[in-house]
């Protein structure tokens, strides 16, 4: 047996880990897309490292495109077989894909156009809308809690992780040679004290665990605080100010974080009476689909919607799907609050707001969740004098502001949790993925501390026997 990493590899975007059985088997955990990493993102989703068409199954950990981006394509290259994921995973993923697709679409209509005023070759996006409608059909729902066999070599079983909603460790056993392999990915793994999900479960003793870096070595501020901190910005920017609060959300988990913890400041007394627009057709959509799931949430959510059915909602909140409503906030200079996807600010329409907004003092961009250092929401973390959007340098005036207690990874403290139910000398190895560098060698040191002696941080393509 082998496992070779693909994604994810001293970098926390394009999850892809392929397990190699010697019966020719082969399970690939995510088919994650890179992103916002500069120049080498193209090339890199480009190329799998593998052959589509070997891959018997795939186990999907959770739906963010850099867990899941690449199946159509992988799909559009010949992959025939199925995707298991649990019910929210597949609910959410749908619609991100679909999103990929079209918004593809439109980047390679736009580059096209300038290529062939210049008579150069044009380019062809990585999927369609097609490939993702392929995709969907091999999906195969399998719940959290519901162990699965299919069949005599691959067995597997989704535990709730916490991180987004359906979000799962997977764990699986494997046998070969009348002998079974445990092994558990953690996909990504969130919070322990998360304001909307269940935390984190136990899994049982695994041979082999790949996790996720991404917060290492550091610890996050308490999370129950985020709601103080985004009360704080609010009446800063939008009532002192008299300006726009711009917060760039990631569709999935920050955008109902966002919406949760304006809701909680209304049932208090305290929201202002301003305009909050969510102005993202997709995050409308996933915060819907976020609704048909309650299964997910923890205690003390389940409690609120006891009294509140809807706990993403609030007065003065306004959902923008059309284009030139999105456009018109961009000419209303009255006091606002706009929440809008990306989180990393590299693409949709956040991005726009925040080229329009940022020279205005009177203005806040307030991030609130990880973004590669590369990306838009990574550069303005830095406080720059000036930034390039779009192609085009602007003066940053408006404050830039961060709420690092929203974040939906696992700090230090969370991750030594997770693995609290693994017996250090019982685990034959650990695979360090998902994060930077420094933070994954950081991260060795401490799990070595911890009695986890055998510790591997993988390299793109790097094989490994089992």
């Amino acid at each position: 047996m082998k496992i070779s990493f693909h994604g994810a590899t001293q970098t926390v975007t394009g999850s892809k880990h392929l397990i190699s059985l010697n019966s020719g088997k082969k399970i690939l955990l995510d088919c994650g897309m890179f992103q916002g990493i500069g120049p080498d993102t193209t090339r890199l989703n480009q190329n799998f490292g593998f052959n589509p068409k070997d891959v018997t199954c795939v186990m999907l950990s959770h739906a963010h495109i850099d867990h899941s981006g690449l199946l159509p394509k992988l799909v559009k290259d010949g992959f025939k077989g199925e995707i298991y994921a649990t019910p929210a995973t597949i609910d959410v993923a749908k619609i991100l894909l679909k999103d990929s697709a079209f918004i593809q679409k439109q980047d390679i209509h736009y580059l096209n156009k300038k290529r062939r005023e210049q008579g150069r070759e044009l380019l062809e996006p990585l999927y369609t809308e097609e490939d993702v409608e392929r995709t969907i059909d091999l999906f195969v729902s399998v719940p959290i809690g519901k162990p699965y066999k299919r069949d005599e070599h691959i067995q597997f079983e989704f535990f709730n992780v916490g991180h987004i909603i359906g979000s799962a460790t997977t764990y699986l056993s494997l046998k070969e040679d009348n002998k079974i392999t445990t092994i558990a990915f953690s996909g990504d793994v969130g919070r322990y004290s998360d304001p909307l999900l269940r935390s984190p479960e136990v899994f049982p003793q695994a041979d082999y665990i790949i996790i996720e870096s991404t917060y290492g070595d550091k610890t996050h501020p308490p999370v129950d605080s985020y709601i103080d901190d985004l009360y704080k910005n609010v009446l800063e920017t939008c009532v002192r100010k008299k300006g726009k609060l711009i917060i760039p959300a990631f569709s999935v988990g920050r955008t109902q974080e966002v919406l949760y913890g304006l809701n909680d400041l209304e049932i208090d007394g305290k929201l202002p009476d301003i305009k909050c627009y969510l102005d993202s057709p997709m995050s409308s959509k996933v915060t819907h689909v976020v609704k048909m799931h309650p299964e997910v949430f923890n205690r003390s959510v389940q409690k609120i919607m006891k009294m509140d059915s809807d706990p993403f909602s609030f007065k003065g909140l306004k959902y923008i799907s059309d284009k030139r409503e999105s456009q018109a906030l961009n000419s209303d200079y009255s006091p606002m609050i706009i929440i809008s996807a990306s989180g990393m600010a590299e693409a949709g329409r956040v991005k726009h707001h925040i080229a329009n907004g940022i020279e205005n003092w009177r203005n806040t961009i307030l991030l609130i969740g990880y973004a590669e250092p590369q990306s838009l929401g990574g550069r303005l973390k830095l406080h720059p004098e000036t930034v390039t959007i779009f192609g085009k340098p602007f003066n940053v005036k408006a404050d830039i502001n961060t709420i690092e207690s929203m974040s939906a990874h696992a700090d230090y403290n969370d991750l030594s949790q997770y693995l609290a139910c693994q017996n250090p000398s019982d685990v034959k190895r650990i695979f360090i993925v998902h994060g930077e560098p420094e933070v994954q060698i950081n991260f060795k040191k401490r799990l070595r501390k911890k009695g986890f002696l055998d510790i591997e941080i993988p390299k793109q393509h790097q094989t490994f026997g089992l």
